[in-house]
């Protein structure tokens, strides 16, 4: 029970309000240490419940020690502004019974509206992206030199996306004796170690999970496809015959998330996009459709795998395999959060059988094999494999690079012998 953790009883309140009754395991253990004051740096899967697990004792310091004057006291940063936004949205039911003020600060949104907003409401709590927080200090319109606590949320996502200078410039300006919190979802960003040196102080390191292990309440499947016109056919038939609320369809690029919505729309299914060309307007359009269940098929490229915490996802489909192990993780992160079951159904073709068979791999498990009756492809897999799982390489395909290799010789050996040759001799001019 949240009770035994001695949080302040207006913040107790409020969890009772929401339904939460039992801490997730990295509340358990981050929670305690959060409010002895230390530096943190916490490493634990999407869906485990972080967002709580750093507002509440953020929340629970600000409540016990009154500075009403103090501006910003607490600060949160974040990746995207779908996050941003999802954050701001949990800060504000659990501070429902206080009096603390917050300001949600991304871009996207009037620049003079939100510098109005910081100077009038003088919030104690800021949810900021890096970008358009660090365009405020720039102008001088943040004041940092009493924060209290700095939150970094999903900070190996920041450093994927390139903000390690904006992270550090924003550290900069805040009070060297603030409480910083990091959380990431895995530990094997190459910058992570780089950032946390330059903003912990001694920390204590909690990891729940190393974003690698199976999530257990997610059935992860594989149903191998011909081509992409295949897969379009075996996506129509899962949201046709498989029970869910939501299902998210991830693919890798913005023009095949656009080719695909549009061919969706025309069967009249109730589907939107989301990718890094969508404007603000729209974006926050389609999640609050999505909340609101009127849209209950998103199709989006990895911009929506990390953090969005979108209730009743029960279905995730990779209509192409995630680039890499942790965006994998992401991506099916999305579905079976909290107690609840889920379905992460990935597409394969031929070409994308060795990144399947690494990423298996990386994960250290097999995906469960499936075919769907009346669409199974012809595509049965390689051959032969390898121990690890890649298609090894025929005897005939490794001649013929062999001999490819071969000829390639021949002519380099041509050509130099060309070049050895003797040029014959000048005629000589008539005399004049």
């Amino acid at each position: 029970m949240f009770s035994h953790l001695s949080l302040h009883r207006l913040l107790v309140k409020a969890l009772a309000d929401l339904n939460y009754r039992q801490p997730t395991p990295v509340q358990e253990q981050t929670i305690p240490l959060a409010l002895e004051g230390l530096d943190l740096q916490v490493c634990a899967e999407t869906g485990s419940g972080k967002t709580v697990a750093y507002l509440l004792p953020l929340l629970h310091q600000l409540l016990s020690k009154a500075s009403p004057d103090a501006g910003c006291r607490a600060l949160v940063l974040l990746p995207t502004r779908e996050l941003a936004q999802q954050v701001f949205e949990h800060c504000q039911a659990l501070m429902k019974y206080t009096r603390l003020e917050a300001a949600l600060v991304c871009g996207g949104e009037d620049f003079d509206a939100q510098a109005q907003q910081l100077e009038e409401n003088n919030p104690a709590i800021v949810i900021a992206t890096t970008g358009r927080l660090v365009e405020h200090l720039d102008h001088g319109l943040v004041d940092f030199s009493a924060l209290e606590v700095l939150v970094l949320d999903e900070a190996d996502r920041m450093l994927d996306l390139g903000f390690s200078d904006q992270v550090l410039k924003i550290v900069d300006a805040a009070s060297p004796q603030r409480q910083t919190l990091l959380f990431s979802a895995t530990l094997n960003n190459k910058w992570l170690p780089f950032v946390a040196r330059k903003v912990l102080r001694e920390p204590e390191v909690v990891e729940v999970s190393g974003g690698r292990s199976a999530h257990s309440n997610i059935r992860e499947q594989v149903v191998l496809a011909d081509d992409d016109e295949h897969k379009q056919k075996l996506v129509r038939w899962l949201l046709a015959n498989e029970d869910y609320e939501k299902a998210l369809i991830f693919v890798n690029s913005r023009a095949h998330a656009d080719k695909l919505s549009g061919d969706f729309i025309r069967m009249k299914l109730r589907v939107a996009v989301l990718h890094g060309e969508v404007d603000q307007v729209k974006r926050n359009r389609v999640m609050a459709l999505l909340r609101e269940g009127k849209v209950n098929v998103l199709i989006a490229t990895d911009l929506a795998a990390r953090g969005l915490d979108i209730d009743g996802v029960d279905l995730v489909i990779n209509f192409e395999m995630a680039r890499r192990g942790d965006d994998y993780v992401h991506r099916i992160g999305r579905t079976g959060r909290g107690e609840k079951e889920g379905l992460a159904v990935t597409l394969i073709k031929s070409t994308e059988w060795n990144l399947k068979a690494s990423i298996e791999r990386y994960l250290k498990h097999r995906f469960e094999p499936r075919v769907i009756s009346g669409l199974k492809a012809n595509y049965t897999g390689p051959k032969k494999l390898r121990a690890s799982g890649q298609a090894a390489k025929s005897k005939k395909s490794k001649d013929k690079k062999k001999t490819a290799a071969k000829k390639t010789k021949q002519r380099k050996r041509v050509k130099q012998n060309i070049g050895k040759r003797r040029k014959p001799a000048a005629r000589p001019g008539k005399s004049e």
